[in-house]
């Protein structure tokens, strides 16, 4: 297994977490809890493969299936949605930021080995990150996280930025993409902690 591969589970990992705790905020029941929690974690992933006309490779492969609802039952049993508020939303806004990172690497590479200039790059690290997140916050009728005051889809801009412009050097290796995935992870989770964000027009919170 390479790191793509692991940045891939690691991302789909987090995502799922993150909708499930998101779900059980807004009181669904059980199925609409799987749901909510199974489209954050391959909604991205599938409009990228929209976007290249592909079918999505959740279609053909039972991988990030097996991950999905490995960590639902895993999640369950743990009771994490029993905890109290504010640890609640810490782990939301790292298990966001995890997949964050993790799959705006794993959709910039796939630009990459389509061969896409900059632009498509970019667009395919970007949707495959924050794609999931939209479709999560649609479906419990929330703001999505990157069209408020935040830098959110920045982070999965520049992490694709700094993938392509390593690729130009023929530095994608392992070594780089595990320091790619940290410098992703601290910036979005420092960002967080100190209130960075873009121009707004009105406070917002990460987490209600």
């Amino acid at each position: 297994m390479n790191v793509t591969e692991i940045l891939h589970i690691i991302g789909t990992i987090a995502f799922t977490i993150s909708g499930y705790l998101v779900g059980f905020r807004k009181r669904l029941d059980l199925l609409g809890v799987m749901i909510v929690a199974l489209l954050t974690a391959i909604g991205g992933g599938m409009l990228r493969d929209a976007l290249i006309g592909q079918i999505p490779r959740v279609f053909l492969q039972n991988t990030a299936l097996s991950v999905v609802f490995i960590t639902l039952l895993l999640s369950w049993l743990l009771r994490l949605h029993q905890h109290r508020q504010r640890l609640i939303a810490t782990w939301f806004i790292t298990a966001d930021a995890i997949g964050l990172a993790a799959f705006s690497l794993t959709g910039a590479q796939i630009g990459l080995q389509l061969q896409l200039n900059i632009f498509g790059t970019l667009m395919l690290g970007f949707v495959t990150a924050v794609g999931g997140g939209i479709v999560r916050d649609m479906l419990v009728n929330d703001i999505p996280i990157i069209l408020r005051k935040d830098v959110y889809g920045s982070i999965a801009l520049l992490m694709g930025a700094l993938l392509y412009l390593l690729n130009l050097f023929d530095a994608i290796n392992a070594y780089t993409l595990n320091l790619l995935f940290i410098i992703g992870l601290a910036t979005r989770l420092g960002t967080h902690y100190y209130s960075i964000g873009l121009p707004g027009f009105q406070k917002h919170s990460d987490y209600n």
